[in-house]
């Protein structure tokens, strides 16, 4: 698959070499682009970049560096990078969809709302504060709503 376009079933983008695989509420998939070229231009399908995107989060909580990003607003489709969208590594996971998250040795589980898993690897820290940044943005823009 060559094109993808994040929807309100998307879970995660895991970045893979030069690939990304997709995990979406029913089904996952590779996408032969990068999980940053999928966020550009998924935010640019719904009106923005994502350097646009990364200065409102920043305008919006004070967060410029691992920033989680709006990626559609009326369906509050906010995503986390797992490490800076500048490596390509950097995976993006839906902050709606979690469930919970653990640790599994070294690693960290992720298990999203319809009972999936994906296994990553960065420590408990990071993630956990990737998650709370994410939910700060969704505070703000929940709150911005009323």
């Amino acid at each position: 698959m060559e094109n993808y376009e994040i929807n309100s079933k998307t879970l995660a983008l895991i970045a893979l070499k030069n690939k990304t695989e997709i995990f979406e509420e029913e089904s996952h998939f590779i996408v032969d682009k990068s999980a940053n070229e999928i966020m550009e231009e998924s935010c640019a399908y719904f009106g923005s970049s994502l350097k646009g995107r990364q200065k409102g989060t920043e305008f919006l909580i004070g967060v410029s560096y691992k920033a989680p990003v709006i990626v559609e607003e009326s369906k509050e489709m906010i995503f986390f990078p797992t490490s800076s969208p500048r490596k390509e590594n950097c995976s993006w996971i839906s902050l709606q969809k979690i469930n919970k998250y653990f640790r599994a040795g070294e690693k960290m589980v992720i298990e999203f709302k319809n009972g999936s898993r994906v296994v990553l690897d960065l420590s408990f820290g990071i993630l956990d504060n990737q998650v709370l940044r994410a939910t700060r943005l969704e505070s703000v823009l929940r709150g911005r709503k009323k």
